[in-house]
């Protein structure tokens, strides 16, 4: 029996294991690919790489219409070039999800 992603615990586990930052220079060869796929601070990396895993085409078109998942523009990625950024990632083959790094005071 399937798991329904909001459920799949052990997934979510492993993703979040595997997930790291990493500077945008490592990904630009991923993103050349056009493999490299923006996620908005607003969602969850974790949660949005469960979701592409499960083939949640409702979630996930969703959130593309509301400009929340997108593939990495050419603009995004000069940014992060020339500011030497690093972003949260998680690949979800054949994607490498990107998620810049929220600005928090610790």
């Amino acid at each position: 029996m399937k798991l329904k992603p909001e459920k799949d615990v052990e997934l979510h586990d492993k993703i979040n294991s595997e997930t790291a930052r990493i500077p945008w220079v490592e990904l630009e060869r991923h993103f050349a690919q056009g493999n490299v796929v923006y996620v908005s601070e607003e969602l969850d990396l974790i949660e949005v790489a469960v979701r592409i895993s499960h083939d949640d085409k409702e979630s996930i078109q969703r959130w593309m219409a509301e400009g929340k998942v997108a593939k990495v523009s050419d603009e995004q990625a000069q940014t992060w070039a020339v500011s030497n950024s690093e972003l949260w990632t998680s690949v979800v083959s054949p994607f490498v999800l990107v998620q810049p790094q929220k600005n928090r005071l610790h």
